[in-house]
């Protein structure tokens, strides 16, 4: 064999050795199999909650629209939907399997031998990624599966060829969104040497992109448009403008507004709506096609993001100085 084939054939298997080997790991792994518990538990328990309550309207309504997407966005008392638990727990996935992916190696002092492999050095990192990634995505595949299967079962209800064509939408959505907390952790496990101080700027960081973003928004929104204690339509509107545009720059505003429409046909529009253009609205159902075209800026976003972050990774690693 010429060596230019089996430099180009040496360079094309060496990240899948990698990412076979963190697949492996990451499958025989305690940390695997209890977030892998805790968010089965989580999701098959939100829909046996809300099971009840979508029979109703089945009952009621049999031409309900879209009823077999309500199984994963129907809320009931004291239980969040399938929805919010995956959109809250489904990135803790992407920050388990990268916060130690560099950092981790190197402190067990295997890093060194891998990168003396017959392989590239960019191979490490790029298996890595993609054994996580593949993980998460066969995880959440499975929870999907699991999920709609016990809808039919509990529902007698079956999904109609563009309610599918939803789910796989919103499957690959989140497979985006989970790689980009899976490329930001590992970003500073390339940055941080001790694995502990990574997977807390990474949960820290994921904490306040989930659960404060709101209120930080709402602070800086009232400082940069305030709005009178006698205030005109337009200041509210401002004000409002400037929430909605600074709450996109968290990933976890871009996630939720293109899952919404994404699995709620009946959503036309992520923008601020004011009460005459809802009485002027036609009230049917989107095709899956203008629904992607609804939210194409939020799922570019998210992919820009995630590249972002891979490839600060990337470039910091290809440049440090790995010590035997």
């Amino acid at each position: 064999m010429a060596p230019g084939v089996a430099g180009v054939r040496e360079r094309s298997i060496g990240w899948r050795v990698i990412a076979a080997k963190e697949v492996a790991d990451h499958l025989l792994s305690t940390r695997f199999a209890v977030l892998l518990l805790l968010v089965a538990l989580a999701a098959v328990g939100s829909v046996y909650a809300a099971s009840g309550g979508i029979r109703e309207i089945a009952e009621r309504a049999q031409e309900a629209p879209s009823l077999f997407l309500q199984v994963f966005t129907a809320a009931p008392e004291r239980v969040p939907s399938f929805l919010t638990l995956v959109g809250f727990l489904a990135p803790l996935l992407g920050v388990a399997f990268g916060f130690d992916a560099v950092n981790g190696e190197r402190a067990q002092r295997t890093l060194p031998r891998l990168v003396a492999q017959p392989i590239r050095r960019d191979d490490v990192i790029n298996g890595k990624f993609v054994g996580g990634l593949a993980v998460i995505v066969a995880v959440l595949t499975a929870l999907t599966l699991i999920v709609a299967g016990l809808g039919i079962v509990r529902l007698g209800i079956t999904p109609t060829a563009d309610e599918a064509g939803r789910l796989l939408a919103w499957l690959v959505l989140t497979a985006v969104y989970v790689g980009f907390w899976l490329a930001f952790a590992t970003l500073w496990s390339v940055v941080l040497r001790r694995a502990a101080t990574s997977a807390l700027v990474s949960i820290s960081v994921w904490l306040v992109l989930t659960l404060f973003t709101g209120f930080l928004v709402g602070l800086v929104a009232d400082a940069v448009a305030p709005v009178p204690d006698s205030p005109t339509v337009e200041e509210v509107l401002r004000n409002a403008r400037v929430q909605q545009w600074l709450g996109r720059l968290s990933p976890a505003v871009l996630y939720e507004e293109a899952t919404v429409v994404l699995l709620n046909p009946q959503i036309r529009t992520v923008g601020i709506v004011l009460p005459r253009q809802v009485d002027q609205a036609i009230p049917s159902p989107l095709p899956l096609d203008q629904s992607l075209l609804v939210v194409w800026p939020q799922i570019v976003g998210l992919a820009a993001l995630c590249v972002v972050c891979f490839a600060a990774a990337y470039v910091l690693f290809m440049r440090q100085e790995i010590r035997a």
